[in-house]
């Protein structure tokens, strides 16, 4: 006599309780403890309101760490979209070298973040390689980490080492597309340009979502080689936030921090919802 089968909901419930449990313990109860440290004092034991809100936000540090993490995001996330998708509508096409490019592209990626930061380190030095390219047209040199031009170095680090990892994932969006599509527009008369823009860039968009929010994700991992090479306290054009949590960090603010951390959160939470629901809304416009 067989066994009944179990219902579908415990079955569901039991493959999916070792990933729920982790995620209760590693992620959502970690996120309320520090929801319910930005609402108390530094100990913990002491309920202050929005008072770690209001200090954070009138402070000097936090305001522009903020304001440059901004601009930073305005910046490279942009250029970095349109560069990839560039090079990956370009490697979509017979090409020759084509899996060698794909390889050059993708290299930078692997490439360990010590490493990188010491390339960055002895190209932008003041006694650098790009100092040495600059004497050798007499050319004034540049004070490469100690300028305006510190953020502009951080800036092409981030393009440099994530443009590989955008075009794949552009790659895998165009691949989605069916050719007959471009195949009917060719027949119709259509050119290149009414082409990518009637079909290919609209076809795109629900991916481009996706791409953002990674791209953000990694936005923040430049700090790594920023601390490397600059230390706690670069240059103010370079001064990010994850530079200042470092630092609220290493002098035990718990409270600012986590209050910060919650505003940062919050931020990047309404960003991720406005860009899935443009996502939501261009999908229900393709059907």
């Amino acid at each position: 006599m067989s066994m009944p089968r179990p219902p579908k909901a415990i079955v569901v419930g039991a493959f999916l309780a070792p990933s729920l449990t982790g995620l209760a313990v590693f992620f959502l109860a970690p996120s309320l403890d520090v929801a319910r440290r930005s609402l108390a004092n530094p100990s913990g034991t002491e309920f202050v309101g929005l008072d770690n809100y209001a200090t954070v936000l009138s402070n000097e540090a936090f305001r522009l760490a903020a304001l440059n993490t901004a601009k930073f995001m305005a910046v490279c996330i942009p250029i970095l979209l349109i560069a990839s998708l560039t090079v990956a509508l370009f490697l979509r096409k017979s090409t020759p070298f084509k899996a060698l490019m794909k390889t050059a592209l993708l290299l930078p990626l692997a490439i360990p973040v010590f490493s990188a930061a010491l390339l960055m380190s002895v190209t932008f030095d003041a006694e650098g390689i790009a100092n040495g390219i600059l004497a050798f047209f007499d050319l004034e040199p540049v004070a490469w980490m100690g300028t305006d031009a510190a953020f502009w170095v951080l800036a092409a680090s981030y393009v440099w080492r994530n443009l590989g990892y955008c075009i794949v994932l552009w790659l895998a969006a165009l691949s989605c597309i069916p050719e007959t599509l471009y195949e009917a527009a060719r027949v119709d008369g259509a050119n290149s340009r009414q082409i990518a823009v009637r079909i290919t860039l609209p076809l795109l968009a629900p991916s481009c979502a996706v791409v953002v929010v990674l791209a953000i994700i990694n936005a923040f991992k430049v700090y790594r080689e920023a601390y490397l090479v600059a230390g706690n306290y670069p240059h103010e054009s370079m001064y990010l936030l994850p530079h200042l949590f470092n630092n609220w960090f290493a002098s035990l603010s718990t409270a600012k921090l986590a209050a910060g951390g919650v505003l940062l959160g919050l931020v990047l939470f309404l960003v991720v919802c406005l860009l899935f629901r443009s996502w939501a809304k261009q999908v229900r416009a393709d059907r």
